[in-house]
């Protein structure tokens, strides 16, 4: 009797395991993790303070103050949006607050209150007029950009007669509006803002729904091609006009840790910090083309501005290179991300 021969089954690609090394070189934040390692370790090397336990609360918070911010940055360019008006709109917030509760003697959270719905509304006008007209944001939020920033000075010239808000410090709900947005506790030696609690939290959540949810789903998809996501059903203008809300609500956070910290809030702060917030989301992964990054590598890449703009101070050297280093930083960053993605798509 012939014998039966069993030809061998074949593994249909689309249902193969990918190798753990293959998905983890396919992370976004793989090339930020290793860049944060060598800073880590050249700074450790090359600046005697940075080992300090007491520095590593400074470090780490001056990164929690990029970190909070580079959280929608982020999500706003997997989207495929960028939004300039993120540094200036943090100035706004804090502006709004403290100067509405010294101008009407209110209680400091009706100020916290109204700048909250102001910085929404700011987000949604960007989204909104995105949406509306069909301009790159790139130009909406250079618009949003010069009028917030104008507005700033000159409705805090008129308030306060000078160029920043007068101090609230004294007012009923200070104290325990400061300990949410700017309390500090010590763990041993080292002494923590609440911010960087804040920044772990905001980082944990919205990493999960970026990757966990349907409304992360359909970010990646108005980011990768948005005609496409219209066509199966996503909401691409409920999704990036809440993208830009995000935003809004993340700048009123920090314009309240701003006002907080500080008691008062200077109208010309913010400028230039929604560079920082691209950076570090670049850093991080986030393509600027959109449709690819992560939450958890912006906070790395924050990390690293953090570790890089203290460790230049401790290590004793001109202050002028830094910015020299953050261009490098993205430049590599950029090119480091796209051949990242590029491997994991052969894979």
């Amino acid at each position: 009797m012939a014998s039966t021969v069993t030809a061998p089954s074949a593994v249909d690609d689309r249902v193969s395991k990918r190798p753990l090394g293959a998905r983890l070189l396919g992370r976004p934040e793989v090339g930020s993790l290793v860049g944060a390692v060598v800073v880590l370790v050249f700074f450790l090397i090359t600046a005697p303070t940075f080992r300090d336990p007491h520095a590593s609360g400074t470090i780490v918070y001056q990164a929690a103050l990029i970190g909070v911010m580079a959280v929608p940055v982020s999500l706003l360019m997997i989207g495929g949006e960028f939004d300039l008006s993120a540094g200036v709109a943090v100035t706004t917030a804090g502006l709004t607050a403290g100067l509405f509760s010294f101008q009407f003697s209110t209680n400091v959270w009706v100020g916290v209150v109204v700048a909250l719905l102001v910085a929404l509304a700011i987000g949604a006008f960007n989204g909104w007029v995105l949406m509306r007209t069909g301009l790159p944001s790139f130009l909406v939020t250079l618009g949003t950009f010069f009028i917030l920033q104008g507005l700033n000075l000159g409705v805090t010239r008129v308030l306060s007669g000078t160029v920043s808000s007068n101090s609230i410090s004294d007012m009923d709900g200070f104290k325990s509006a400061k300990k949410i947005f700017a309390s500090e506790f010590s763990i041993g030696p080292v002494s923590v803002k609440i911010l960087i609690v804040w920044w772990i939290i905001f980082v944990a959540i919205a990493s999960w729904v970026l990757l966990k949810s349907k409304i992360g789903n359909w970010i990646f998809a108005v980011g990768g091609d948005a005609a496409a996501a219209r066509a199966v059903g996503v909401p691409v203008k409920r999704v990036k006009i809440g993208l830009f809300m995000t935003v809004g609500f993340f700048a009123w956070f920090s314009g309240m840790h701003l006002l907080f910290n500080q008691n008062s809030v200077q109208s010309g702060e913010g400028v230039g910090k929604e560079f920082i917030y691209i950076i570090a989301a670049v850093v991080g992964g986030c393509l600027l083309t959109g449709g690819y990054g992560s939450v958890v590598g912006s906070a790395i890449g924050a990390l690293i501005f953090g570790m890089t703009q203290l460790g230049v101070v401790y290590a004793g050297w001109n202050a002028d290179w830094f910015k020299a280093f953050l261009g490098v930083m993205l430049l590599l960053a950029t090119i480091v991300n796209l051949v990242v993605k590029r491997r994991a798509e052969l894979r």
